[in-house]
């Protein structure tokens, strides 16, 4: 004959019953939060293999914590998934920069000083986002040169230009024409990528020193006007 349980066996399983009742049971992602988590554990997976075509789904997934069929309910290659975990953070960037540039004169009109401010802004920030993905820009950029083109026109062209029109838009409400927004976004994306080389690059780089300096050569020019008459012999 089996034993009877005692009371206090009975008031213990009903307590540890009504405890994990009580704990809270953890929140399941969002689709939008399950994608994100995918492309960091992919930029990591990339950054470490330092080769797309070496980088398997399944060190992905082993390194997201995830199985290899979460993956492909996000994404439909791995292709894509290298192409969204190199641009989502440009993308992202992008979209904070052309939003804050739609407000920029909002409150009250843009001063020479707020100018120089926001541009300021701009670099630290365009910086930040090229700095954390440079190893895959690397990659992509200057591996496969059919897989460089389409990336080039396909994201990053559309990044510079939605930034150019975002600017043309600011200086149009000033009455001015602004006559190469695409090249001004082309250069100061160049600027932008060269100083985030010197910053994961260059110990001796002072980030604070050099954002100030492209931010007020970006606005008043690079170079002094040359006067012949001023030249030592």
């Amino acid at each position: 004959m089996a034993e009877q349980p005692t009371v206090e066996q009975t008031a213990a399983s009903d307590g540890a019953s009504e405890a994990a009742e009580a704990r809270p049971r953890p929140r399941r992602l969002t689709a939008e939060a399950r994608k994100s988590s995918i492309l960091k554990a992919a930029r990591q997976a990339f950054v470490e293999t330092g080769d797309m075509n070496g980088t398997t789904i399944k060190q992905i997934a082993e390194r997201g914590g995830i199985s290899e069929g979460v993956i492909y309910r996000h994404f439909e290659s791995k292709d894509q998934l290298f192409y969204e975990a190199i641009f989502e953070p440009l993308r992202q960037a992008v979209d904070e920069l052309v939003a804050a540039t739609e407000v920029v004169d909002l409150d009250e009109p843009l001063t020479p000083e707020r100018q120089l401010e926001t541009l300021n802004g701009l670099y630290r920030q365009l910086i930040a986002t090229l700095e954390e993905i440079l190893p895959l820009l690397g990659l992509v950029l200057f591996g496969d040169p059919k897989v460089a083109r389409r990336f080039y026109r396909k994201h990053f062209t559309v990044a510079m230009d939605r930034l150019a029109e975002a600017w043309r838009e600011v200086e149009d409400r000033y009455g001015f024409e602004f006559e190469s927004p695409d090249i001004s976004a082309r250069a100061v994306m160049g600027i932008a990528l060269v100083l985030a080389l010197e910053s994961r690059h260059n110990d001796l780089f002072n980030k604070d020193r050099a954002v100030t300096l492209v931010s007020q050569s970006t606005v008043k020019g690079f170079f002094p006007t040359l006067e012949p008459t001023r030249r030592r012999r």
